[in-house]
């Protein structure tokens, strides 16, 4: 979220006191981000000590917030941030519409703005690995959704696509996506019709399932002196074949992380990997699709703010540059034909 949430700093500062025992605090807006349901703040309390604050409506699970916790402190994966507990004991509060998460604040940059180390890169392989090879039982993964290599995403874009043959009205922004749809519906057809083919073929295999952060991109990377790295945001817990994470390890999401030697670095750390390269593309493909249609929701989402809308555009432009995601998903796709 780029603008900040109608919250005032008082009911803030009203509900960190109440959840938190935290008093006299200043909570200070942070516009990161590209998703419009998350909104995050750094908070500033009286002795000196920093918070990072995230609130998130919608869709939210408490598996984002105990899975976490299983894993830092049952699994000792230690580059796993958690959420501080509230007085209360959980490790998460519901308040004005927002599911309210605080954790402590991790002196650094994402992997957006600050290039890993050869030595963070291979701490990644290692916790992607851990995490890769956790076991739950099964009341843990009753709350966590399985693949199932689902039509959402490719439907939804189809369904923006036979819109625009009709004809739309509307702004600025909603004139020059659509120019830049017309100049890439080629492509954009190409993506979601892989994306369809590829997850026909593996609905008819059996690929292991383990558990996967499924948004492991640059901006879910924090990275510090020292060598310090943390991974947050684990909203979208899947249990799904181990490539739903690795297609982010060399896929040039944000136009990062698509260098092979990093790769290698990744890889030393992960350990021995036997990579399904058809199920790599798929993730890829998949990826895209679900990203152009969460951006043609953006765009044509009156509620929406206009810094968030022309972020949306942008973002839209970016994936078809050259060695950005939809380059690379095609590179992937004609190593397996």
């Amino acid at each position: 979220m780029l603008t900040p949430p109608s919250l005032s700093q008082e009911a803030i500062a009203q509900c960190l006191a109440d959840e938190y025992g935290l008093h006299a605090i200043y909570a200070e807006f942070l516009p990161l981000g590209a998703d419009v349901n998350s909104a995050v703040f750094r908070v500033h309390a009286p002795n000196g000590s920093t918070y990072f604050l995230k609130l998130r409506r919608g869709d939210f699970t408490p598996t984002a917030v105990f899975i976490p916790l299983f894993l830092h402190h049952e699994q000792s994966i230690d580059a796993v941030m958690t959420a501080l507990p509230t007085t209360g004991g959980q490790p998460s509060a519901q308040r004005l519409g927002f599911d309210w998460m605080l954790y402590p604040f991790f002196n650094g940059d994402n992997g957006f703005k600050r290039p890993l180390s050869n030595a963070q890169w291979i701490a990644l392989g290692a916790t992607l690995s851990a995490v890769h090879h956790t076991r739950l039982h099964e009341a843990m993964q009753e709350g966590i959704p399985r693949e199932s290599y689902s039509h959402h995403w490719r439907e939804g874009v189809r369904r923006y696509q036979r819109r625009f043959i009709n004809g739309v009205a509307g702004d600025d922004i909603v004139r020059r996506f659509l120019a830049f749809w017309e100049a890439h519906d080629e492509e954009i057809d190409t993506v979601v019709y892989r994306s369809e083919q590829l997850a026909s073929i593996l609905l008819e295999r059996s690929l292991p399932l383990v558990l996967c952060h499924s948004d492991i991109h640059a901006g879910n990377v924090l990275v510090g002196d020292n060598d310090s790295l943390c991974v947050i945001d684990w909203d979208t817990l899947i249990l799904a074949p181990k490539e739903r994470d690795l297609m982010f390890i060399g896929g040039g999401v944000g136009n990062v992380w698509n260098q092979p030697q990093e790769e290698a670095l990744f890889y030393k750390g992960y350990g021995p990997a036997d990579i399904d390269s058809m199920a790599l593309a798929y993730y890829r493909y998949e990826r895209i699709t679900k990203d152009v249609l969460e951006i043609c929701d953006q765009i044509f989402d009156a509620s929406a703010s206009l810094e968030d809308r022309e972020e949306g555009l942008r973002q839209m432009a970016n994936q078809f540059l050259p060695n950005d995601v939809v380059a690379i998903a095609h590179r992937s796709y004609e190593a397996i034909t």
